[in-house]
């Protein structure tokens, strides 16, 4: 994915106060974060260098330096290898609930997109078997999707369905989410296993969500069962962690 030209809203710094009290890199950090959070400097723009910010503001690199990780450590801007320092996007926080990622996205306003990478029957392996209920060398359906907000990666989706459910298209999954199609057909989604990880990117990972390579991802393994206890998907999961976090409430016992 090719980066956005590089961004300085220059009309942020125009009044520092270089004989005052104030550190100028304190000053620079402020106006940084002002920039962000009124949306003059917008999610995922990627600014200009540190040398030409300094050049720019007549400061030194160290100040600009100094500045920039002010509001790195904010959480509102991000330092990628090979792209630069950006504005973080806006972040998805998703319950620890039996929910589609697609329907939690839409509800939040933030446009769902779904490309499909694979769909396609094959042989069930023994563990995959073993996690749906089935027998292994039966035919399953493997669906692997990237979804993103807008136009920003934010995870990729693998499932397994069992034969009674190998009916799920291609052009469902592309316009919606997968409970739903899984709903049209009847099923009553009732409970799930989940493991939530992390990892390393592997494969074609870091390119469909545009992390570094080898990069930490979040991860999670998700079984779901219907009201009569039948396994109706086995999902494994992978998120950009800057963009993704789960929530939950914990009860004292």
């Amino acid at each position: 994915m090719a980066a956005e030209a590089p961004v300085w809203p220059s009309e942020l710094f125009t009044d520092l106060d270089r004989n005052g009290p104030i550190p100028l890199y304190f000053q620079v950090a402020q106006r940084l974060e002002e920039g962000i959070r009124s949306g003059i400097l917008q999610p995922g723009s990627r600014l200009e260098n540190e040398i030409s910010i300094a050049k720019n503001l007549s400061v030194s690199r160290p100040t600009i330096r100094r500045a920039i990780q002010e509001v790195v450590d904010k959480g509102l801007l991000v330092r990628r290898r090979g792209v630069g320092t950006q504005v973080v996007q806006s972040h998805v926080t998703r319950n620890v609930e039996l929910t589609s990622f697609y329907n939690d996205l839409k509800n939040a306003n933030l446009e769902p997109r779904t490309r499909v990478i694979e769909h396609r029957l094959l042989a069930a392996n023994s563990a995959i078997a073993e996690k749906l209920g089935v027998d292994p060398g039966d035919e399953i359906l493997l669906i692997r999707r990237l979804r993103s907000t807008g136009d920003v990666p934010v995870s990729i989706l693998e499932n397994h369905l069992p034969p009674s459910l190998a009916d799920v298209t291609r052009e469902e999954l592309e316009t919606g989410g997968l409970y739903d199609a899984l709903r049209a057909r009847g099923v009553v989604l009732k409970i799930a296993n989940q493991t939530i990880g992390a990892r390393r990117a592997v494969g074609d990972e870091s390119e469909l969500l545009d992390v570094d390579e080898g990069g930490p991802l979040l991860t999670v393994e998700r079984i779901v069962l219907d009201n009569a206890g039948q396994v109706i998907e086995v999902g494994n999961h992978c998120y950009r962690p800057d963009m993704y976090n789960f929530e939950t409430t914990l009860v004292a016992r």
